[in-house]
């Protein structure tokens, strides 16, 4: 078990690789105890709270269940259940729940708010997505990947679409702190912040990974292990969006043409999830619609696959967050 007492989880530039290797080994032991009926009720009696400034299903539900595994009490607080920001500072609310919680979760906007969170905290917070980072999922999907091919290092990944926000920003992070080769393939203008990449460039130095960004998806795949995705379209931002999203990322949804474009049988495809991969939502029949589409980012053909790795990957959610959880508490 790794030892990470007391410390917060905001994003995974503040850990080592060691670190960062530890929390997957960590999590696949608790996933293992978990599928054989061992109970791990480790950090019985505490309590965490939870704040959710931005729904979700799985971010919600890993928390959750992992906390009650551990044997602990859980207050979910969603955009109405709370003051935060409103009539009551970060700051302040950092003060007043951690005098009552063992440990914070929060899920929102700028990466700004968890940092205060935490600066004002006497407790651990964790990070459950902000628009900048996205570091728990990243654990779990690093777990899946070794699962899938018994190693990180050298692992050729490439993320397709838009890698200007957390999940572009938090996997180019982890594949440079594991020395996997990073790809981000989409439109120059959707690259990630060129000071991130500089930081991540110094990260490869010491672990051998590479960085490359590439705007022809047909380069871009050429030999990848995994292909990765997400919607064009963040949560909370408008609507006006989608047609640019539309017209800029079409050329590099995954489809079943592009996955044979690896040169791999045995390439997988991950994605964070939701997925419009069908019409069989609300914005997916919408948007599917008005711009005459029948998937966006990645095609249920891909989706529903046997490449397609996506529910182990949701499923590690959980079995991550209990490690992050627990190594930080205990």
């Amino acid at each position: 078990m790794i030892k990470l007492t007391g410390r917060d989880f905001l994003k995974l530039l503040d850990f080592t690789s060691e670190e960062i290797e530890g929390l997957v080994d960590y999590a696949a032991e608790l996933k293992a105890k978990k599928k054989a009926g061992i109970s791990h009720r480790l950090c019985e009696g505490k309590n965490i709270a939870l704040i959710f400034e931005k729904t979700s299903t799985r971010t919600r539900c890993s928390f959750e269940v992992a906390a009650y595994d551990l044997g602990m009490g859980v207050t979910y607080l969603d955009p109405k259940a709370s003051q935060i920001g409103k009539k009551e500072s970060i700051a302040d609310t950092a003060r007043v729940l951690s005098s009552m919680y063992d440990g914070i979760e929060y899920r929102g906007h700028g990466q700004e708010i968890v940092e205060t969170l935490a600066k004002y905290s006497d407790v651990p917070v964790w990070n459950g997505l902000t628009n900048e980072f996205h570091p728990t999922q990243i654990i779990a999907d690093l777990l899946t990947i070794r699962e899938q091919f018994g190693t990180l290092k050298g692992i050729n990944f490439v993320y397709m679409g838009d890698a200007r926000y957390n999940m572009g920003n938090s996997l180019m992070v982890g594949c440079a702190k594991m020395g996997m080769n990073f790809t981000a393939c989409c439109p120059k203008k959707y690259f990630p912040a060129k000071e991130l990449i500089e930081e991540c460039e110094e990260v490869a130095k010491a672990t051998g990974a590479t960085l490359r960004f590439e705007e022809n998806p047909d380069i871009a795949v050429k030999d990848a292990d995994v292909i990765y995705t997400d919607v064009w379209v963040s949560m909370g931002e408008p609507i006006e969006v989608w047609e640019e999203r539309i017209n800029d990322l079409s050329p590099y949804q995954v489809n079943s043409a592009l996955m044979k474009k690896t040169g791999k049988e045995s390439t997988v495809f991950m994605h964070c999830l939701p997925a419009y991969h069908d019409l069989k939502t609300e914005v997916g029949a919408e948007m599917g619609e008005k711009f005459n589409r029948d998937a966006m980012e990645v095609t249920d053909e891909v989706f529903e696959s046997a490449q397609s790795i996506v529910f182990r990957e949701a499923e590690n959610r959980m079995h991550s967050i209990k490690a992050v959880i627990a190594a930080t508490l205990l």
